[in-house]
């Protein structure tokens, strides 16, 4: 199923937020595992968290797709994801991901101008 939450990343979307943020490991349908860096987590307008992950090959190089998720966190503090279901939620939770990987981008313009002064 963690398939049908692949993405590619947008042009010119920056992966550096993934620092301090950790790893999770993915248990896919073949029962191979994948880890990926955690790139970030946020809220969506329909009420749900989703997370954003970042494979990492072997070599421990990320690649270019990511996976979304909707996740909770349980009462021992570890996430526990679940599969966004219709198109209508990957949409959604897209467009919100989208939306963070922007402030992300003016956010990093702005600290680079105020660094040049």
């Amino acid at each position: 199923m963690a398939d049908d939450n692949k993405k590619g990343l947008p042009d010119g979307a920056s992966v550096n937020e993934t620092e301090g943020l950790g790893q999770i490991v993915l248990t896919l349908e073949d029962d191979t595992e994948l880890t990926c860096d955690i790139i970030a987590t946020y809220p969506c307008t329909n009420g749900n968290s989703y997370i954003a992950l970042l494979p990492v090959d072997a070599d421990g190089d990320e690649e270019s797709d990511y996976f979304l998720y909707r996740y909770t966190i349980d009462d021992e503090g570890e996430i526990i994801l679940g599969d966004i279901e219709t198109d209508e939620e990957l949409e959604e939770a897209s467009d919100a991901f989208d939306e963070l990987l922007d402030e992300m981008e003016y956010d990093e313009m702005f600290d680079d101008e105020e660094d040049d002064n």
